[in-house]
């Protein structure tokens, strides 16, 4: 299975040549149309500020928790969205344009200003829900039932580091995470979800790139990269790039730090890795009950949610309701037909006892 490249930073790769600074200042492009700043998207915005902040694209997309190629790409596409170049082409290190110095005073403000305005929302009212994820977790699938099913909820989606997941619930930083076990148990409720098949990554040609499995045998001789950081498992694919050798990491984590230069190959003999759904018992609350069912498959109605316990008493407290009518309709009917006593033979029998006309014969 092949990989694609990893580095969509068209433009801001060593390999394009540095302008002269002396040029590049007589030439200075005309100044960002701040009136536009407010339109842009602060999730964006975020995380421009943590690449023009650290200098350093790899860095800043290990940060937020997201691969760099989506990082990049994000930022190319703001690029495009304003019409110039926020970064120096070229530049090695890093460096800010113009335009990007003066967009980054306006961005942290922006993103100030949203932070704040969150306090605010959650300090007047509960009604949203904290879920962080780690790298490797797709959570579209959920993301896009929850806002079907209840529009007035805010779900933030929160990139977390797996080296900070169990710190993130325990601290208050998030409600509930989708995490990768091995984590402390203690406190905490957790729902298994799926298992990860491990894979090894080895260079494009490596001899053992033409099998689809191998095991830890075939990779007696191999000099082993140490993917246990997961949070590092880019500069983990760079050393195997770079020097050779292999590494073992989950599936998941393969395919989002992918390049066309490694290949991965399913691994046997060694044990999958585990992700769950976990949460602080005690702050369990009925939006993550209800999240719980979301990721678990159980539709709106079912009465396992509480919502759906909810709408199930007010079925159930309906139906006794039109029962007790129906039962003091019937009471009254029978109370009625003692009170009348009894009715004629003629009536009794109704159209029965009537005299039914005879067939007129023929002559």
């Amino acid at each position: 299975m092949r990989c694609n490249n990893l580095d969509g930073m068209s433009g801001h790769g060593p390999e394009a040549a540095a302008e002269d600074d002396h040029e590049r200042a007589s030439h200075r492009p005309d100044g960002l149309d701040a009136s536009r700043f407010d339109e842009l998207d602060v999730t964006v915005l975020r995380w421009f500020v943590a690449v023009a902040e650290q200098l350093h694209f790899a860095r800043a997309a290990q940060s937020l928790g997201i691969a760099r190629q989506r990082l990049s790409r994000a930022v190319i596409d703001l690029e495009e969205e304003l019409g110039t170049k926020l970064f120096v082409p070229g530049a090695q290190p890093t460096q800010l344009s113009d335009q990007g110095l003066e967009l980054l005073e306006a961005a942290r403000e922006i993103v100030a200003a949203a932070a704040d305005a969150d306090t605010g929302v959650s300090a007047q009212d509960g009604d949203r829900l904290r879920v962080g994820f780690v790298p490797g977790v797709t959570v579209t699938k959920w993301e896009r039932i929850w806002a079907a099913r209840y529009p007035d909820i805010r779900l933030e989606l929160v990139p977390i580091p797996m080296r900070e997941q169990e710190s993130a619930l325990r601290e208050g930083g998030v409600d509930m995470c989708f995490v990768r076990l091995p984590i402390e148990r203690a406190g905490l409720s957790i729902i298994p979800l799926y298992r990860e098949v491990p894979v090894v990554v080895v260079p494009k040609d490596h001899p053992l790139s033409v099998f689809d499995q191998v095991g830890m045998a075939e990779l007696a001789d191999e000099r082993m990269q140490d993917a246990s950081d997961l949070d590092d498992a880019e500069m983990t694919m760079e050393m195997v790039a770079a020097v050779s050798g292999a590494a073992i990491v989950p599936h998941s984590i393969a395919r989002l730090h992918h390049r066309k230069d490694l290949v991965y190959l399913t691994m046997t003999g060694v044990p999958d890795t585990e992700i769950v759904l976990a949460w602080p018992t005690e702050a369990t609350t009925e939006l993550i009950e209800e999240f719980v069912g979301v990721v678990r498959g159980r539709s709106e109605r079912t009465t396992r949610s509480p919502s759906g316990q909810s709408n199930d008493k007010q079925r159930k407290g309906a139906a006794r309701s039109s029962g007790a009518k129906s039962v003091k309709h019937a009471g009254a009917k029978q109370s009625g037909a003692k009170a009348g006593g009894k009715k004629p033979a003629g009536a009794a029998k109704g159209k029965q006892g009537a005299p039914k006309p005879g067939k007129r014969r023929g002559r």
